[in-house]
């Protein structure tokens, strides 16, 4: 053995003897840190399942919106919903609204609720139902995870498809059977773990672009999710595992803007295109409406939706979807005090009349193709 390591190994051992002995070891140090037991994946779908029958539409939503992405379908993705759910009653008023909209445009467009219950925080703030469902920084985690679990199902059960941002992987396995569509933000985009997650799941998955606007993150992680891994994870009763995936061929390009303004324009869309082109990645596009596109104004979500319907007439069959940011009320709301019905509490969205509109026009403008 190496005269190094072997004296590093004798010193270890022998510290570990005495500490175990008492005679000079010190007092131990104050944990940073507290747990609490949470139910297993495994033991929260057992506790609030999803049935067969309505497994069997989730599997038809996500075929539906492969074709759209794949160009087998020429209708148009609309991923549409609350920044985040924070209440459930006007989550739901907004979901049946949606759901009796759906069938009105269906022939155009494909309408899918953002259930978004993970929210990412530059530094601090309310991380989203899931971590903070009683919102008053009491960190109720496992009613978050049993409270947007149901709200999850409940709105899958009025026929719509569920989409959500995947913050946390170590979370996912509570509620990815309940999803047609999932993003993995700008700031994950990055990540080798999220990468994995992807990699090892059955729907399709959009990666958004670098907050910088650069795509090249992006289209990594879609080349790294293609592929199958062996990585360090958990099993559906929680505990750790080796987990072996075979890829995910169904991810995608979000073009969310960036530092230097937006990128929905067609000089924009064309680079994206051109740029998976190169890579050999399919050139499927799904615009996000707000953030760095709308300039942080939600209220001009309609405007990039319009362009978007512009480029798609004018033959750019690259663009395959939109995301928008909608509650049943413009604008946003601090968290403290009363809170007003219908609004969200972390960025700021359109409100329902105001897309309602949007939704029908662009359904009738596609219509007139």
């Amino acid at each position: 053995m190496n005269a190094t390591l072997s004296a590093l190994t004798n010193t270890v051992h022998g510290q570990l003897i005495e500490n175990a002995l008492g005679d000079t070891a010190p007092n131990p140090p104050r944990s940073p840190r507290h747990t609490l037991p949470l139910p297993s994946p495994a033991q929260l779908r057992q506790r609030l399942p999803c049935s067969p029958a309505l497994h069997g539409q989730i599997a038809e939503q996500r075929d539906a919106i492969r074709a759209v992405l794949n160009g087998d379908d020429d209708r148009l993705l609309v991923i549409v919903g609350p920044c985040s759910l924070h209440d459930p009653d006007s989550a739901m008023e907004y979901a049946q609204r949606l759901a009796a909209l759906a069938p009105q445009v269906s022939d155009q467009l494909l309408l899918v609720m953002r259930t978004y219950v993970e929210k990412p925080r530059t530094t601090v703030g309310w991380k989203g139902l899931m971590y903070d469902p009683h919102l008053d920084g009491s960190g109720d985690m496992a009613e978050g995870l049993a409270l947007s679990r149901r709200l999850m199902l409940s709105i899958a059960e009025l026929g719509l498809p569920v989409a959500t941002e995947l913050l946390q992987p170590m979370a996912a396995g509570y509620l990815d059977d309940l999803l047609g569509w999932a993003a993995i933000g700008a700031r994950t985009s990055e990540s080798q773990t999220h990468r994995e997650m992807v990699s090892g799941l059955d729907l399709p998955v959009g990666f958004k672009n670098g907050t910088d606007g650069s795509m090249s993150v992006a289209s990594d992680a879609m080349r790294s999710a293609a592929h199958g891994h062996q990585h360090f994870g958990l099993d559906e009763q929680g505990r750790p595992a080796m987990v072996q995936t075979r890829g995910n061929l169904d991810t995608h390009l979000v073009l969310r803007g960036g530092n230097g303004g937006a990128n929905y324009h067609a000089p924009a869309v064309a680079a994206a295109r051109q740029m998976l082109e190169s890579q050999g990645l399919a050139a499927r596009l799904i615009v996000d409406c707000n953030h760095a596109n709308s300039g942080k104004n939600p209220l001009l979500q309609p405007e990039v939706l319009a362009s978007v319907v512009d480029q798609r007439l004018a033959g750019d069959s690259s663009l395959r979807g939109v995301m928008l940011e909608s509650h049943l009320f413009d604008g946003c709301q601090p968290l403290s005090g009363q809170l007003a019905y219908g609004v969200s509490i972390t960025d700021a969205c359109l409100g329902w009349e105001a897309t309602q509109h949007s939704l029908l026009c662009a359904a009738e403008r596609l219509a007139g193709n």
